[in-house]
């Protein structure tokens, strides 16, 4: 039989009504109108220098070089990523961590809100160009089913009504179904996602010559959306940039 990866614990009764009661905060449990209150915002949610096109951390020396260049770190100046740009709202730990398993495999599409705005906030710090198209990351058919819905596409599609963006749900297909990234080895993920996605073959014409934005919850090693990036480029796409709600940090950056 081969290995299943674990899925993610599912929580108890108690804390997923906890994390739905009105008035609440998701975290420290003290009363507040929003989802995260302003004490763990302003305690978990500070913007970070990050690198250009990989949104790692970059050494805090370079904060005064922030608006006058496009810094990257060794890894993107040795091996320049397909993405022109890739913006990080949150560092995925405690407590987005958390929070993003809730709203992705347990259906906590209340914390949607929540997440858009740090990213919202994160764009707009960033002075993001805005893109012809926002196409989210997306799902196998099996795994849609699986969750319900496509976590990616939810944020997607209220940035788009937001920032009045076209952003369709069918443009970008996963056309082969893949172990899931987080079971694999940072050498494994690459593998994994070859050839994993396309574009609709009759709409394929409408990316050339455009400028088009992916988003997607987490980034960990980068290479789904790096694929995804590739592909569209490939299609003619004249720039392509990530926007991702939480960025796994670099081991050992603690």
């Amino acid at each position: 039989m081969s290995a299943q990866p674990l899925a993610p614990s599912k929580p108890a009764l108690v804390e997923r009504v906890l994390m739905r009661c009105p008035g609440q905060c998701a975290v420290c449990r003290a009363w507040s109108s929003q989802h995260v209150c302003g004490e763990c915002l302003q305690r978990y949610a500070q913007p970070a220098l990050r690198c250009w096109t990989c949104a790692l951390h970059l050494p805090a020396g370079l904060s005064n070089w922030r608006w006058r260049t496009q810094p990257r770190c060794g890894n993107c100046l040795k091996i320049p990523p397909p993405l022109a740009r890739c913006i990080a709202a949150l560092d995925y730990s405690f407590p987005w961590d958390g929070l993003l398993q809730h709203y992705k495999f347990h259906q906590a599409i209340e914390l949607r809100e929540t997440l858009l705005e740090r990213l919202e906030q994160a764009l707009d710090e960033a002075q993001a160009e805005r893109p012809d198209w926002l196409l989210a990351v997306p799902l196998t058919p099996e795994r849609l089913r699986e969750r319900g819905y496509n976590q990616s596409f939810e944020l997607a599609r209220s940035l788009a009504r937001r920032r009045k963006l076209q952003c369709e749900p069918d443009l970008l297909l996963r056309v082969r179904h893949t172990a899931q990234q987080a079971s694999l080895t940072l050498k494994e993920r690459a593998a994994n996602v070859k050839r994993a996605f396309a574009l609709e073959p009759r709409r394929a014409g409408d990316l050339r010559g455009a400028h088009v934005a992916l988003l997607d919850d987490v980034m960990t090693s980068g290479e789904t959306l790096f694929e995804i990036a590739r592909v569209l480029r490939q299609a003619g796409a004249a720039q392509v940039q990530a926007w991702v709600v939480a960025r796994t940090p670099q081991a050992g950056s603690d």
